[in-house]
């Protein structure tokens, strides 16, 4: 007998997110590919000016219109997309990098080695991120280096704090000790055996956190900490624009708009990697 084929009820919101998820992939695969080919996208150079053009509105030539010296916003908006999605990324790749190793001592060796790594891991994170990034950022000056460089002072405590919990844990597994117990060397053991079966929650970590280092170095753009005019990026766009707010509110909302973007594609692309890698989540 042929066996009856199961119906299987998705719940509505389910679907939902599925959609919501599929656009967040589309919208981060589109930022892609205006960071990696931009003249792609715009065709027109974004620091060109055209003072006779200046904050004309959306129009078949400009379709974001223009801004306060009359270059095109739209082709600002995709060559920032450059200069603030690659020093986010990288941010995270650095803040991941130092905390993780840090982190994987500490919880490995333990003892002083662990009290000290922790303690100074509490006086980072006692401080807002955003307070101790500003800080640091403007001692050292406004440039998108300085204010990458604050942000991963800011960030790597808590990479340090997930590693040193995950090698708590897996140094008092048996294939930990038997590595010990056939001579292994403790970088050999840390490298080998105890980093690679923690990549998962590095992993799904640094997914969740890109879109709010991108939001934290957009709002010390906004502060004037970051890059300089007439660089296109994003939240220096935001911080210009918002003396036009009311008479010209196509050029405000347009780099906001292109944060908003960001910061939702990478949270949903995000939250898509921690239920991959995470198995308690999965059904």
């Amino acid at each position: 007998m042929r066996a009856r084929g199961r119906i299987r009820l998705v719940p509505r919101h389910l679907g939902l997110l599925s959609i919501a998820r599929g656009a967040g992939f589309s919208i981060l695969l589109l930022l892609t590919l205006m960071t990696l080919w931009p003249g792609l996208f715009a065709g027109s150079d974004p620091l060109q000016t055209q003072p006779e053009a200046r904050l004309q509105g959306p129009s078949r030539e400009h379709i974001f219109g223009t801004d306060y010296l009359g270059r095109d916003i739209f082709a600002r908006v995709v060559y920032g997309a450059r200069i603030s999605l690659v020093p986010a990324l990288i941010v995270v790749l650095l803040s991941a990098m130092v905390g993780s190793l840090l982190g994987l001592v500490a919880g490995y060796v333990g003892g002083v080695t662990d009290e000290i790594v922790m303690r100074v891991t509490d006086v980072f994170l006692a401080i807002p991120a955003l307070i101790l990034a500003i800080a640091i950022a403007t001692a050292l000056g406004p440039t998108i280096l300085h204010a990458a460089i604050a942000v991963v002072v800011v960030w790597w405590p808590g990479f340090a704090r997930l590693a040193r919990s995950e090698a708590q844990v897996l140094r008092t597994l048996e294939y930990v000790s038997a590595a010990q117990a056939s001579g292994a060397g403790r970088p050999r053991i840390l490298l080998v055996h105890v980093l690679p079966n923690m990549l998962a929650s590095l992993i799904v970590k640094m997914s969740l956190d890109a879109g709010t280092v991108l939001l934290l170095l957009a709002a010390l753009s906004f502060l004037g900490l970051g890059p300089q005019a007439p660089s296109p990026e994003w939240g220096l766009e935001v911080g210009t624009t918002r003396l036009y707010m009311f008479d010209s509110p196509w050029y405000t909302f347009s780099s906001g708009i292109a944060i908003f973007l960001a910061v939702y594609s990478l949270n949903l692309v995000g939250d898509s990697i921690r239920e991959r890698l995470d198995p308690r989540l999965r059904v």
